[in-house]
């Protein structure tokens, strides 16, 4: 079963609501730290995550911005290089796509370019993925864009708490962080451990313990490869799911540990197969633990076209639970049978 399914310690809230209590955090527990974006200060946040920050800590701490993500991006830079700890909401990681050259080019280089001199210890918070009606320039899963760049830091939480936890952890970090969450996933409740002490950096998680396969997965399709899980454990098939969590840093030894177990891996993502971040994974398992595979890897994500705004089209594109437990069927030599 995942941790969260069971944790019985902390409050229970939804997604969304941890980020909001990781904000509140961070601006009553870290003077530096500032926060602003596209409608963050007295709408609340486009999805709710500021809500009441701006009555509580003023237009010192948390303001709005023009929509200008190279813009803001760059003043994020200088007020990070200058020794505050912007937090930065960008509504849509698309629309992260016009301010790369901030991100790619100068924030992610601003440690090494100035030999050590500055660093950028800012946190870019986004969400990314498909909702029901959003349309191809608002569904991008955006991760390998951001992990193909040296000098970033990824972050994909999974659940209520890790969204706190990670958050948190993000703003103490002293390099730049991406932390991509997801809205299909802000209404989903889970507990939260407030009161938790600052994790580190990085850290794959075991979320299910499993014998005969490996699922290694992130974000949105950690839930789906437990549902997945737990329809293949009433066929005798008992599958180990792990939730990298961090891109970057990337903790691979449990995915090493894992498939030495098990002797299959299925990677499961809700981006493009195509140049996904699943393809690093694969790759690395070819590389580093060959001999312990036993089949093929397999990769399971959504088709390499746009997609498209009708929900019911959107259902044919986004991997499923059905697409995962078929996946691993397919490695052990089993057929459902209907």
């Amino acid at each position: 079963m995942p941790a969260e399914a069971v944790r019985t310690k902390g409050v229970e809230l939804r997604y969304i609501q941890a980020v909001n209590h990781a904000l509140r955090w961070a601006l009553g527990n870290v003077p530096e730290s500032i926060i602003f974006g596209e409608d963050v200060a007295i709408p609340g946040g486009p999805f709710g995550s500021s809500k009441g920050l701006y009555e509580e800590f003023g237009e010192e701490r948390i303001f709005d911005t023009p929509i200008s993500e190279q813009g803001f991006l760059g003043m994020a830079l200088g007020a990070a290089m200058t020794g505050l700890k912007p937090v930065v909401e960008i509504m849509y990681v698309d629309f992260a796509f016009v301010a790369m050259d901030q991100i790619v080019n100068q924030i992610a280089t601003a440690r090494y370019a100035s030999n050590g001199t500055f660093s950028a210890p800012l946190v870019i918070r986004s969400q990314q993925g498909a909702s029901p009606g959003s349309c191809a320039q608002h569904s991008h899963s955006a991760e390998a864009y951001f992990a193909h760049t040296p000098g970033l830091r990824i972050a994909i939480p999974a659940t209520p708490n890790d969204a706190f936890q990670m958050l948190r952890t993000a703003i103490m970090t002293d390099d730049p962080v991406v932390v991509l969450e997801a809205r299909q996933l802000y209404a989903d409740k889970g507990f939260v451990d407030l009161d938790a002490p600052l994790e580190k950096i990085g850290g794959t998680r075991v979320v299910r313990d499993g014998r005969d396969a490996t699922v290694v997965t992130w974000g949105t399709m950690v839930q789906e490869s437990l549902d997945a899980a737990l329809e293949l454990s009433a066929e005798g098939i008992e599958v180990e799911v792990l939730d990298l969590r961090w891109l970057s840093p990337l903790d691979f030894a449990p995915v090493v540990d894992s498939v030495s177990r098990t002797g299959h891996l299925i990677i499961a993502h809700e981006a493009n197969v195509t140049g996904g971040f699943g393809a690093e994974i694969a790759a690395r398992c070819a590389d580093e633990c060959f001999s312990l595979l036993r089949g093929p890897i397999k990769r399971v994500g959504a088709p390499d076209v746009h997609m498209p705004a009708a929900p019911s089209l959107q259902e044919a594109i986004i991997p499923t639970k059905a697409d995962i437990a078929e996946a691993v069927r397919a490695l052990k030599g089993t057929q459902k049978h209907v």
